[in-house]
Order: structure tokens, then C-alpha cells, then sequence
């Protein structure tokens, strides 16, 4: 045996920490980048930002506190600035001989902007929440709490009362009582564990409010729940001793006045719940305009901040390579420190906006059809497609659109994973042709209409894709 010493090359992947910091801001949405950028001008004293107040809803710059373009209803500003100043960010951006000079504020901070004033409405579990404050002891909030945070989408409850009773260390009677007052002053349906017992907790509501209840509809719903949703109303109407129309009279009464997902009874809320009901604010990152006909691509943020290398450091960093002897040694280490954080802070937001550009222009080569046309033009692409269109690699495609909103031309803010995903012309076809059925159509009949149109997908799939757009089956409609 031998103990030696070899010296050899080897190549491996490292990630720098520079990179690290560009994939940190390239991730960041409209609001967190807005919140980075404000934190960094406190912090380094190297850093000057000025900005403007800028609309929510489509990133124009206020005039005496209202958007013109929003006023107005459509889009006249221009689209990307291809400035490339090395300290500049946006259309106008500083150059540091003559900022001082360059620039006059659009708008005074105390300045009114209608749009600070609109306030989030509050989800269903946290309006649900108040409700039960003033109903329970408060030994009972933190079971309401439990509960409200273990319903599903739909309103329904996950796990049993026992489950959660261990989990919390309390009786199994107190957490049966917590979930009838939830079931009591909630959405009709609420807290139920399955669709059967959702209806029936809705004649429940139905009979304290004084509508009149269907003769054989609780009994049909007991004990042949199974048998309705099969169709087999020979073998309902035999046990119990009933005519067929009856049996269909229930059908229709429950298919009028009862649901089985209990948060649509929520006011008309569809798919709410847990999260903000009808007034979902958020800020695009990204502006697709139509200028004369051409489509432009604006990155939000380029209009509201203005930022640039402070000119005293800017001026103290040139001193220091010809005159380093004037400087102490501390002096030269904080110049060096927040001149160099400066350019590297401004250069990964620069580094943002181009690729955010970059993308989105691929975008809107691939879906020009979905943005003049509509949802039906919707072509299928990859975030692989748009890596190799772009020369960018395919996890940063992912990591620069997710959890970011486009403005289409048409004023609409949609995420833009929506631009990768086909089945959205798809699910707007199966909502029109049942929209337009006469007779409730089964799913194997709308898989024969969709092949008519040249769209071929397994029943299973209508069967998801008209779950997810809260259809009901053919039985129940």
C-alpha cells in the first residue's frame, strides 16, 4: 500500500454568488422586487432611486394622481426602451454629469392615488372566521380554526372528528359541536364529508328558511343516493312504493335547488374558497400593448423607478484610482463595498428586465393569434420551446415567469403559465357546447362533439377538465 499526493485538473459546476443574486431578483414578482428596490436605497448610501407613482392596474406613470391611460380605456404610451445605459433603468433613466438637472417629480407624495385606497375583500374562511367569533366560546376558537383549515376547495372537511380531536387534545364532542355551528351559520353545505351529506345539510338550510321540501327528496338522498346517480329509478320507485315521475320530480328539485360542492353557495362564489372572492388585486409585470396595430412589450417597472449610482461615490470611486493616498483605508474599503453593490444591484435588475423582455416577445410571436383572436387561438408551447427560441436555459424561463401576471392588449391580467397551457382553448369549447346543450349531455357525448371539431381527448379528461371548470356531470345539471 501506497500513500501519494497527484495533482491533476478537474472541471466541476459551481454557483457563484453573483449568480445567485440575479436567478434571487430574476424570481422576484412586481410588488417584491418594488419592496427589494426600497430596501436597498435604505441601506446602501451608494444607491439613489426616485419614484414615480405609477397605476396598479396597467404601470402608467399618475397624472395629478389619476392614470390617463385607464381613463381613457385604451393603450397610447410607447413600448420597451432599449436605453443601455450602464446606471439606468427605464425609459428616461440617469446618466450621473446631469441627473441633478434631468429630472422634475411627476407627482408629490401626498399626491391622491384613488387605486391606494382599494382594499382587498377578505376570503370566505376569513369572513367565516369572524362569524364564528361571536358564536363560540373562546376556548372553541382554535378548533373553528382547525377545521376551517382542514376544508378542501370545495368546502369539504378533510380527515374525521376523531383524527382531529387527537390532534388537538380535546373531547370529540367539542369538535362536533364546533363543526355543527360552522355548518349552522356558514354556506349551506359547509363541513360536509361528502357530496350526500352536503345535499342534505342544504334542505336542512332550506327548511329554516321556510322553503317548502320536496316529499321524497331527503329519503331519495338517504338511502338510494347511489341508485340516482346511476339512473336506476325502476329500483327507487319498487322500494319506495312511488311512481317514476316522482322519482324524477326529486331528480329535478334536487338539480334546481341543491349542489354538491357547497362553496358555490357562497353568493355565487365559484372556486373562493380560502382565498380573495370577487376582488383579486394584482400588479402585472408585464405589458403587452397594441400601438398601431403592432403588439409592444413594456416591463412594468421600468416606469417607476429611476435608479443610478449616487454621483458623490460615483465621484469618490474615479478619486480613489488616481488619488488613492488621500483615502484611509476604511474609506476605500466602504467606497469599494457599496460602489461595486450599487452596479452589481442595478445590473441584476437590468439582467431582469431583459429577460422578462426576452420572453415575453417570444410570447407574443408564438401567441399573437390568442392575443388579437382570443382564448380558442390558444397554441400549445413549452417553457422548453421558448428556452431554445430565446437562448435562455429552460429553468430560467420557469423561474422568471412563475408567480408573474401579463396585461393582454385587452386590458385582462392573466398569469403567464396560462400562455403554456393548451387546455384552456379546450375547456372554453366543453363550457360552450354544454352552455348550449338542450338536454344535459353525458361526457362520452361531448368527446363525440369535440371530435367533430378535430380536438381528440379521453373522456376521463372532460370528465377533469369540467370538474376544474365547476360543471356539474350530466346527472345533476
Amino acid at each position: 500500500m501506497d500513500i501519494s499526493m497527484d495533482m491533476g485538473f478537474e472541471q466541476s459546476a459551481r454557483v457563484s454568488p453573483t449568480l445567485i443574486a440575479v436567478n434571487h431578483v430574476l424570481a422576484l414578482s412586481s410588488q417584491e422586487l418594488q419592496n427589494l428596490i426600497k430596501q436597498e436605497a435604505e441601506e446602501n448610501p451608494a444607491f439613489d432611486i426616485t419614484e414615480h407613482l405609477t397605476c396598479t392596474i396597467c404601470g402608467e406613470v399618475l397624472k395629478n394622481g389619476i392614470c390617463l391611460n385607464c381613463a381613457r380605456n385604451k393603450t397610447t404610451s410607447p413600448g420597451v426602451s432599449n436605453h443601455d445605459d450602464d446606471f439606468g433603468y427605464g425609459a428616461s433613466a440617469y446618466k450621473d454629469d446631469d441627473a441633478d438637472n434631468s429630472y422634475s417629480p411627476a407627482l408629490e407624495d401626498d399626491e391622491f392615488d384613488p387605486v391606494s385606497l382599494v382594499a382587498a375583500e377578505p376570503s370566505m374562511r376569513e369572513r367565516l372566521m369572524l362569524d364564528l367569533r361571536s358564536a363560540l366560546e373562546e376556548d372553541d376558537f382554535q378548533i373553528a380554526d382547525y377545521l376551517l383549515g382542514s376544508f378542501d376547495d370545495k368546502g369539504f372537511l378533510n380527515g374525521t372528528i376523531d383524527d382531529i380531536a387527537v390532534a388537538l387534545g380535546v373531547p370529540v364532542e367539542s369538535v362536533e359541536g364546533v363543526l355543527l355551528t360552522i355548518q349552522r351559520i356558514g354556506p349551506p353545505g359547509i363541513g360536509a364529508r361528502d357530496p350526500r351529506e352536503c345535499l342534505l345539510l342544504q334542505l336542512d338550510h332550506m327548511g329554516q328558511d321556510g322553503c317548502e321540501e320536496h316529499v321524497h327528496v331527503r329519503r331519495i338522498l338517504q338511502d338510494y343516493f347511489v341508485e340516482l346517480g346511476e339512473h336506476k329509478y325502476g329500483q327507487i320507485t319498487q322500494k319506495l312504493g312511488i311512481t317514476l315521475d316522482e322519482v324524477e320530480s326529486a331528480r329535478e328539485f334536487i338539480r334546481t335547488n341543491l349542489t354538491p360542492f357547497p362553496v358555490m353557495w357562497a353568493d355565487d362564489e365559484i372556486a373562493t374558497w380560502g382565498r380573495v372572492s370577487r376582488a383579486q388585486y394584482v400588479s402585472p409585470d408585464v405589458l403587452i400593448k397594441e400601438i398601431d396595430g403592432k403588439l409592444e412589450i413594456e416591463v412594468a417597472e421600468s416606469r417607476r423607478f429611476f435608479m443610478r449610482l449616487n454621483p458623490l461615490y460615483n465621484q469618490m470611486a474615479t478619486d480613489l484610482r488616481s488619488k488613492s493616498g488621500t483615502f484611509s483605508e476604511n474609506d476605500k474599503r466602504h467606497i469599494q463595498q457599496y460602489v461595486s453593490r450599487t452596479k452589481l444591484f442595478i445590473s441584476n435588475i437590468k439582467q431582469r428586465r431583459e429577460t422578462l423582455t426576452k420572453i415575453a416577445t417570444a410570447l407574443v410571436e408564438y401567441q399573437e393569434d390568442f392575443l388579437r383572436q382570443g382564448i380558442r387561438h390558444l397554441h400549445p408551447l413549452t417553457r422548453a420551446q421558448i428556452a431554445e427560441v430565446t437562448g435562455l436555459h429552460e429553468s430560467t424561463v420557469s423561474r422568471a415567469t412563475a408567480g408573474k401576471y401579463i396585461m393582454l392588449p385587452n386590458r385582462q391580467v392573466v398569469p403567464f403559465s396560462d400562455f403554456f397551457t393548451a387546455s384552456l382553448s379546450v375547456k372554453d369549447i366543453i363550457k360552450e357546447i354544454i352552455e348550449k346543450e338542450g338536454t344535459p349531455m353525458a361526457d362520452r357525448e361531448i368527446v363525440a362533439r369535440l371530435k367533430d371539431r378535430g380536438i381528440r381527448i379521453a373522456r376521463r379528461t372532460v370528465a377533469k377538465y369540467r370538474s376544474q371548470l365547476r360543471i356539474l356531470p350530466s346527472t345533476l345539471r
